[in-house]
């Protein structure tokens, strides 16, 4: 199976690949996005599995908002996703980890590794990511990938790489 992920990979970081989701993806997503305390802060949750498939499982368009699986290479387990859209002069970016992996690193890693393959298929372009004011945890790991505060919109804080 690492080979397949080897293969559809969009980028990777040290211990991930990121890629399109699958279907075998799905019950392992639906675990934490659909946990309310888990996903406070975050938008793309509550939905079916067939909802969620519908949205997932088809080819990524960063141009129209691609939402990425981050899998483990040791055992391919779903860790996370990350989402990935390209504007006129920026790229929007999130991130969501799996809570049984929390606070081991992945969410810096893959994002370091996102901002390397934004600024390599997209140079000259701001990378841009919200948070919720309340969702410490984020703002931190922000501020420690060397993202500035940008302003405020809709109630988010922006973040601006730096």
């Amino acid at each position: 199976m690492e080979k397949d992920n080897q293969r559809q990979a969009v980028f990777e970081s040290n211990r991930c690949y990121i890629r399109p989701f699958l279907e075998s993806d799905l019950d392992a997503f639906i675990t934490y996005r659909n946990d309310p305390e888990w996903m406070e802060f975050q938008y793309f949750k509550g939905l079916t599995r067939e909802e969620y498939k519908e949205i997932l499982v088809r080819e990524p368009s960063v141009e129209k908002g691609a939402q990425l699986a981050i899998i483990h290479k040791a055992d391919d387990s779903l860790l996370g996703d990350v989402f990935i859209k390209k504007e006129a002069d920026a790229c929007w970016i999130g991130y969501t980890i799996h809570p049984a992996v929390k606070r081991q690193g992945y969410a810096f890693e893959t994002v370091q590794a996102m901002i390397q393959w934004i600024q390599q298929s997209y140079p000259g372009l701001k990378i841009l990511a919200g948070t919720s004011p309340q969702n410490l945890a984020s703002i931190q790991l922000l501020e420690k990938l060397a993202f500035a505060p940008a302003g405020t919109e809709e109630g988010e804080l922006i973040f601006q790489y730096a």
